[in-house]
């Protein structure tokens, strides 16, 4: 009787899991790549040494450079919130801009729940859904992905002693090495290897399943408290740091568009800003990408090892840049490049190595574009645009950028002019972005500008409406 059993216990088995699987099967058996989307935090578009970055060393990231084409114009739209990762994540998740995905930011989980999530997709389509690092999301995690582990927060904790630092008199209690400050040390892992970590583990399994994959992994780094290790920050001597060119001790207008002493951001170092205290802060940054940067190495080298990579598309972006010191300001909510414009990476079946591609696009493209690769219809709702069309040689979908801070910015980018809007200023601010690519020329209040600023306007009022952006702007009219 015994022996019955278990020959039927045989049986039963295989067919119980074909049952649990056949809802994939489609999928098990097509040709649908792999895709691994990497995520940075904070990371200004201009940290990469391949792309020009002398300073820093981003030895893995360049190796992405070189593999494939990198989107040299990546743009995040901008925020409704002072947590401008909030707003970048929802936009990315629901493939809504800005203001759209607004109005649904907090019914996200109703909206994962009805599937109109971008994980939520590659399930239905019979993918196997991995997500573990940053989340920031109000839809639930553990039920977007099939596997999430270690979903963090928006930034890890942060202490007193770590603003308004160095002093004036170069006097710093704070270490970005020490686990006793906890942030990025908290649970005894720096947290960028705990997401290498579970990649890792993750790839070993896929190596062993027939399924395809999506993997969205969320790096904080290089987000504040910006903590590594010492050999890291080593690499990096303080005095050996640079300045940028467009330094200033003050933002003329930084309280009025809510980039004031109140933004946490912002308080990071002291006022004014001082040459020193800027090469500090942009120390920790670059060796915090660095560190992150030998993180995504190990990834790269795990996905080698599952032997699926030539089936597998790869992107990395980050969710905005950071200024760091440009143009005196430390944080992410301004129009400037440095903090609106992030790395944008791609490596694939048949994509072009080496190659650099000026035409503008929002990172929240790569949801799309991965919707696409894997023979998903696009939703009705989703307004961002895939990237294929441009990697074979097409132009961008989109004229100009668009660009918003709560209600106190607004911004329009051509491939040549940016126009800056600060309706509570008021003032308006003109930028030669092929000239004078620091935006550090002001050409408001030349009297020849005059008509482009009228046009600028006129084209970035249109763009609201496009938007659904009803912050007016009448009483700054040129």
């Amino acid at each position: 009787m015994h022996n019955e059993t278990l020959c039927l216990f045989r049986i039963l088995v295989p067919i119980l899991a074909f049952v649990g699987t056949c809802g994939r099967l489609d999928a098990q058996q097509s040709d649908r790549p792999n895709i691994v989307f990497i995520f940075a935090d904070d990371q200004c578009f201009s940290t990469i040494h391949a792309l020009g970055a002398d300073e820093i060393e981003t030895p893995n990231l360049d190796a992405l450079a070189r593999r494939g084409t990198t989107f040299t114009h990546a743009f995040n739209m901008g925020s409704w919130s002072g947590a401008v990762c909030v707003a970048s994540r929802t936009m990315l998740n629901t493939g809504r801009f800005v203001w759209n995905a607004h109005a649904v930011y907090k019914d996200s989980e109703r909206e994962r729940e009805q599937g109109r999530w971008w994980s939520e997709y590659f399930k239905a389509a019979g993918y196997r859904t991995y997500m573990t690092g940053k989340w920031h999301c109000r839809a639930d995690a553990k039920k977007a992905f099939d596997f999430a582990e270690d979903i963090r927060p928006g930034m890890p904790k942060a202490v007193q002693v770590g603003y308004n630092r160095p002093a004036a008199d170069g006097t710093d209690l704070w270490s970005p090495s020490d686990p006793k400050f906890g942030g990025f040390w908290e649970g005894g892992v720096h947290w960028s290897e705990v997401v290498a970590n579970h990649a890792e583990t993750f790839m070993e399994d896929a190596a062993q399943q027939n399924e395809p994959f999506f993997m969205y992994l969320a790096f904080n780094a290089p987000h504040d408290p910006r903590q590594s290790p010492q050999s890291y920050v080593d690499r990096y001597p303080v005095d050996q740091v640079a300045v940028p060119e467009n330094f200033q001790p003050l933002y003329p207008f930084a309280d009025v568009i809510g980039c004031g002493k109140k933004l946490r951001d912002e308080r990071l170092a002291p006022f004014p800003r001082t040459p020193y205290a800027v090469q500090v802060h942009r120390r920790e940054y670059y060796a915090l990408i660095t560190h992150m940067d030998a993180q995504i190495g190990r990834i790269l080298e795990a996905l080698e090892a599952t032997g699926k990579s030539s089936n597998t598309w790869i992107f990395f972006t980050a969710d905005h840049g950071l200024a760091v010191g440009q143009h005196g300001l430390f944080g992410k909510q301004n129009m400037y490049d440095h903090s609106v414009r992030v790395p944008f990476m791609v490596v694939g079946p048949n994509v072009d190595a080496g190659r650099r591609i000026d035409e503008p696009i929002y990172l929240q493209d790569v949801m799309p574009t991965t919707l696409e690769l894997a023979k998903i219809d696009k939703p009705e709702h989703v307004e961002f645009h895939s990237i294929l069309p441009l990697l074979a040689g097409e132009n961008s979908p989109y004229e100009s950028i668009y660009g918003c801070y709560l209600e106190k910015q607004r911004s329009i980018r051509t491939d040549q002019h940016k126009l800056m809007v600060y309706p509570e200023a008021p003032a308006i601010r003109l930028y030669d972005i092929q000239a004078d690519p620091l935006e550090t020329n002001d050409l408001a209040g030349d009297p020849t500008m005059k008509p482009l600023v009228r046009e600028l306007f006129t084209n970035l009022v249109n763009l609201q409406g496009e938007m659904n952006d009803d912050l007016s702007l009448a009483h700054v009219s040129p």
